[in-house]
C-alpha cells in the first residue's frame, strides 16, 4: 500500500489505480498504468507499468507533473459463490503458481499470495475481454499436486461447462504443468469447450514477469477461436511477441528460468497467438472431437516412474513387485532399452534385472517402456535386448513422453480393467502418439 502522502498525492491529481499516466520527471516523460507499491520499496514511490511490460518506481520528489490520459473502469471479478457473468464468460481457475506468486523480500524466495481478485486486477487489459468468471481452487507450487487435485480441476471444468463458460483457463505452476495437462486430456474426454492451463517462469509483481502476456493471450485464443480439448498457453521465446499453444499431451519444461520454456515433443504446436493485436495463426491441424462429454477422473495411485541409468540395480524394479504397483513406467534407453544382457562376469546383476522385470509383469504390474530421449520413437524390435523385453511382456510407449505415459498410465488403470487398459496405451486417445514422425 502508499503512503499517506502518497495517497493525497495520487487524491489531488485525481488518479487511481490502473490509470494510465502522464509523468513529466526533472529527466524524462513517462506513460504507464499505475501499479500499487509492493511492500519493500520506499513510501514515497509510484510503481509504474511500462508499455513494453516493465514495471519502474518514480519517486515523487522527481516528479513535475502528472497528467491522467485514460481512466480504467474497474475490473469486474466474480467469485464462484457469486452470481455467474452474463454470457459469453471466460472461467479461470485459480490453483496457485509462480503466475499468482510475488517475491518475499524479507527471505528472497517466491511465495504463493495473490488471490482471484489481486491477480485479475494486476492486468486490466482483461476488462477489454468479457465477464470473467474467477474461481479459487488453491493457492500451491506445482510440485504439490497429486491426482486428487486432478480430479477436483476436472470437476471444476465440468461444473463451469454446466454454467455456460466459453472456456477455461487454469492457473498453474510451471513444475508440473506437464503432467497436469496430460492428465486433464484424459481426464475430460469429448471437452466441448477450450481448457487452458497458463504458467510463469517469473513471479507477477516483477518487470519481466511473463504472467500477464501468458494469460491475456489465452483469453485471446479462446475468445477469438474455435478450438476444444486442452493445451498450454506460454511465451514461444524470451521476446514478449507472441505465445504458442501446445496440445496437452506433448509438452515438456525445456528450461528452468527462461520465459518460454516449453516446447512441444514429438508433435506440432497448435496455434501462435501475437500480444499485440488480434493475429492468431494455427500451425497445424486440430480436429475438434465430437461426441458425448463426460469427466473420467479415476486414476491409480499404484503407477510409477523408474529411470534406467548406468550401474542399475534389479532391486530398483522388485521395489514394485514389493509394494504391490499396478503400472512402471520404465524410462529405458535409446529405442527403448534396459540393461538385462549378461555379457561377463561384470554384469552378473543384468540377468537379475531381467527375471525382476519378468517377475513384476508375472505379478500384474502392466510395465510400459519409454526413451530417455527427448524426441523420437521407441522402437524394441531393432535390437535384441528390445525384443526379448517385448517378449516378457514390455509395452511400447511409442512416441509418448514419459511424463504423459506415466499419467496414461494410471488413468487407464484407474478407470479400466488391466488388459483393456494395457491394450489402449498402444491407442492414440488424444493425440499422445504420433503416427508419423519427420526425421
Amino acid at each position: 500500500m502508499y503512503s499517506r502522502k502518497v495517497l493525497k498525492f495520487l487524491e489531488k491529481n485525481k488518479i487511481r489505480l490502473n490509470d494510465k499516466a502522464k509523468i513529466i520527471t526533472l529527466d524524462d516523460e513517462i506513460e504507464g498504468i499505475l501499479l500499487n507499491r509492493p511492500d519493500y520499496l520506499e513510501d514515497d514511490t509510484l510503481i509504474i507499468k511500462l508499455s513494453n511490460g516493465y514495471n519502474i518506481g518514480i519517486n515523487l520528489r522527481n516528479i513535475k507533473s502528472i497528467k491522467v490520459i485514460s481512466k480504467t473502469k474497474p475490473v469486474k471479478t466474480i467469485n464462484s459463490k457469486d452470481k455467474i457473468p452474463k454470457k459469453p464468460f471466460i472461467s479461470i481457475l485459480h490453483t496457485g503458481g509462480t503466475i499468482a506468486s510475488k517475491v518475499d523480500y524479507r527471505t528472497g524466495g517466491v511465495v504463493s499470495r495473490f488471490s482471484p481478485d489481486e491477480l485479475i486486477k494486476m492486468f486490466p487489459d482483461l476488462k477489454n475481454y468479457g465477464g470473467i468468471h474467477s474461481v479459487f481452487l488453491g493457492n500451491m507450487f506445482s510440485d504439490d499436486m497429486r491426482f486428487s487435485h486432478y480430479k477436483k480441476m476436472a470437476e471444476a471444468v465440468k461444473a463451469e461447462i454446466s454454467k455456460g463458460s466459453k472456456g477455461v483457463i487454469i492457473t498453474h505452476g510451471t513444475d508440473t504443468l506437464g503432467y497436469t495437462s496430460a492428465a486433464l486430456s484424459f481426464m475430460l474426454e469429448n471437452v466441448p469447450i477450450p481448457v487452458i492451463l497458463v504458467g510463469a517462469q517469473r513471479s507477477s509483481d516483477r518487470g519481466s514477469s511473463d504472467a500477464g502476456m501468458n494469460l491475456i493471450c489465452a483469453v485471446k485464443f479462446i475468445k477469438k477461436t474455435s478450438f476444444k480439448g486442452v493445451g498450454i498457453c506460454m511465451h514461444e521465446n524470451n521476446n514478449d511477441e507472441a505465445c504458442v499453444i501446445l496440445s496437452g499431451v506433448n509438452a515438456r519444461k525445456m528450461h528452468t528460468s527462461r520465459r518460454g520454456a516449453f516446447k512441444t515433443i514429438n508433435n506440432d504446436l497448435i496455434a501462435r497467438v501475437e500480444y499485440e493485436g488480434n493475429g492468431i495463426t494455427f500451425l497445424s491441424e486440430h480436429h475438434n472431437k465430437s461426441g458425448k462429454f463426460k469427466a473420467m477422473t479415476g486414476m491409480s495411485d499404484k503407477v510409477g516412474i523408474v529411470k534406467i541409468h548406468t550401474n542399475f540395480s534389479a532391486e530398483q524394479i522388485s521395489f514394485f513387485e514389493e509394494k504391490k504397483y499396478k503400472g512402471l513406467i520404465i524410462e529405458g534407453t535409446g529405442l527403448g532399452h534396459a540393461p538385462i544382457s549378461e555379457t561377463d562376469k561384470l554384469t552378473k546383476e543384468h540377468s537379475r534385472i531381467r527375471k525382476a522385470i519378468k517377475s513384476l509383469i508375472d505379478s500384474g504390474c502392466v510395465v510400459v517402456m519409454c526413451s530417455q530421449a527427448i524426441n523420437g520413437r521407441v522402437n524394441m524390435n531393432v535390437y535384441s535386448p528390445g525384443r526379448d523385453l517385448l517378449n516378457m511382456g514390455v509395452v511400447s510407449g511409442d512416441t509418448m513422453i514419459s511424463e504423459t505415459a506415466f499419467v496414461k498410465l494410471a488413468w487407464l488403470l484407474g478407470n479400466y480393467k488391466k488388459e483393456e487398459a494395457k491394450r489402449l496405451m498402444n491407442e492414440n486417445l488424444r493425440g499422445e502418439i504420433k503416427k508419423r514422425l519427420l526425421l
